[in-house]
């Protein structure tokens, strides 16, 4: 009996940090795995561009018009919805 509160509070040190950290993990290798060429990414450096190429560990971004970053595909923080970078 004495150990049932230390049982209890890695249970809920488990529920409570390590699942949302898995599960943020796995949402992030779904995001990466399911780049595509013409999505608009910003990546975590806070670089905003368009995909012009995928390869197996990176892609190429255009940052501007003629100009590509080979960035590697982990950096992906997030994918814009089609049309936010009228610019490019």
């Amino acid at each position: 009996m004495q150990f049932l509160p230390i049982i209890l509070m890695f249970v809920v040190l488990y529920f409570l940090m390590v699942r949302p950290q898995m599960k943020r993990a796995k949402e992030h290798k779904a995001l990466v795995d399911g780049l595509a060429k013409g999505d608009e990414v910003v990546t975590q450096g806070g670089i905003a561009g368009r995909v012009a190429k995928v390869g197996d560990n990176y892609i190429s971004l255009e940052v501007a018009e003629g100009v590509e970053v080979q960035v590697q595909k982990p950096a992906v923080q997030l994918v814009l919805p089609k049309g936010s970078l009228k610019s490019l």
